[in-house]
């Protein structure tokens, strides 16, 4: 169970590749929990900061809560090529936590919005830190700059500086 801001979920487990079960955190419909979880995260943005970077699904809901209450504009990957796309950016996801590689896709007229921008990457849960890697060299491509890291939970080790609310097990 996890408690934020006085909201509480019992998480269900799933199993993923060679971790075994792991905990399953879900924002997409749980509009309570999201917004708890987004107004907690607000002391974690870093100083400076002018835009949210993020990737759908589950992040999503959270980065949109989290940019409505700071009043900082959002930019998201997509997981999948849409037609309706300009001069997209491509990055390779070499290893996802749920054991799943992944090309993520940034349209080109939303990478030009991190252009000198100081960016702050939102994520739902970094465990290994593979997805946040890929979201900076966007950011770095697009001509923008890192300001940091933040994440409603870390399941595991990362070498990336990463703010976050609480920890979750790696593996039950």
């Amino acid at each position: 169970m996890v408690t934020i801001g006085g909201v509480s979920r019992t998480l269900p487990t799933v199993r993923t590749g060679n971790l075994g079960r792991v905990p399953l955190v879900e924002f997409v419909g749980d509009s309570e929990f999201t917004n708890a979880v987004a107004q907690e995260m607000l002391r974690l943005i870093p100083d400076g900061s002018e835009v949210l970077l993020t990737v759908v699904t589950n992040a999503l809901p959270l980065t949109h809560e989290i940019s409505d209450r700071s009043g900082l504009p959002y930019v998201c990957v997509r997981k999948k090529r849409r037609t309706y796309m300009q001069d997209p950016l491509i990055q390779d996801v070499p290893s996802m936590t749920l054991g799943v590689s992944e090309t993520l896709w940034l349209d080109g007229p939303h990478a030009a919005r991190l252009k000198g921008k100081r960016v702050a990457i939102v994520q739902d849960v970094i465990a290994s830190g593979g997805t946040a890697q890929a979201l900076t060299r966007f950011v770095e491509r697009a001509g923008g700059s890192v300001s940091g890291y933040l994440a409603a939970f870390r399941q595991g080790e990362t070498t990336l500086p990463v703010q976050y609310l609480q920890e979750l097990p790696r593996s039950l």
